[in-house]
C-alpha cells in the first residue's frame, strides 16, 4: 500500500476515529470489557488445541489481554510475545513473572536473547474491524504479515480483540490484508459473514 493512497487515508481516518471511541471508554469499562473477552475467547475450541499461543501486551487503551493471558497458563498452554524488528514480528516464549524490556512503539517485549517460536494461535490487536472479520490495525502491516509468514506451513488461528465501539461498516481491505477467524468484543462473538 501506498503511504499516500486514498485505500491509506481513508484506513487512517477509519483508525483515527475507532481509536477515539476506544480512549473515551471508561477505564472501569475497560476492564470489566477485557474479562468477558477473556472468558469468551477462552471458549474457542480451536485454541485449547494450540500448545502455543500468540498474544500481546497492552498499550494505550487497547483490549487488556492479560486476564486472558493468566487464564491460558492456567490451561497449561504457553504465551509467545511478538517484537517489533526491521524483518517484521518475531514471537518469543513468555513466561509468567519474566520481565519485559521496552521496545519500539511504547511496547513491552521479550528479552533478545529469547529464541524465536511460531505459534500455533494469535490473539489480534487492532484499531477497527468489521463483519467480514477484516481489521485495521495500526498502519505498518506487522500482523498481516506475521499472519501470512505463520499460515505458510499449518493454518495459524487468529482471534480479534477489541472493543464494540471499534466496530465500522466495512474495512477497505486491500489482497495482503489476512482476515481474521474469530472477532471477539465485551458483547461476545461477533458474527462474522464472508461474503
Amino acid at each position: 500500500m501506498a503511504p499516500h493512497s486514498p485505500v491509506s487515508s481513508l484506513k487512517s481516518d477509519l483508525r483515527g476515529a475507532a481509536l477515539a471511541r476506544r480512549d473515551a471508554l471508561d477505564p472501569e469499562a475497560r476492564r470489566d470489557g477485557a474479562l468477558r473477552i477473556a472468558e469468551t475467547v477462552m471458549g474457542i475450541e480451536r485454541l485449547a488445541d494450540a500448545p502455543l499461543v500468540g498474544a500481546f501486551w497492552p498499550i494505550r487503551s487497547e483490549v487488556d489481554p492479560r486476564p486472558l493471558i493468566e487464564r491460558l497458563f492456567a490451561r497449561g498452554q504457553r504465551i509467545a510475545l511478538p517484537k517489533v524488528t526491521p524483518d517484521g514480528l518475531v514471537f518469543r516464549e513468555w513466561r509468567a513473572g519474566e520481565a519485559l524490556v521496552r521496545g519500539g512503539f511504547g511496547l513491552s517485549e521479550p528479552h533478545d536473547d529469547l529464541p524465536p517460536v511460531d505459534p500455533g494461535a494469535l490473539i489480534v490487536p487492532l484499531a477497527a474491524f468489521d463483519r467480514r472479520g477484516q481489521r485495521i490495525g495500526y498502519g505498518r502491516g506487522y500482523y498481516d504479515q506475521a499472519i501470512a509468514r505463520l499460515s505458510r506451513d499449518r493454518p495459524v488461528l487468529t482471534i480479534g480483540v477489541a472493543f464494540s465501539v471499534q466496530e465500522i461498516d466495512e474495512v477497505p481491505a486491500e489482497p495482503h490484508d489476512q482476515p481474521l477467524d474469530h472477532l471477539v468484543t465485551e458483547a461476545g462473538h461477533v458474527p462474522l459473514s464472508r461474503s
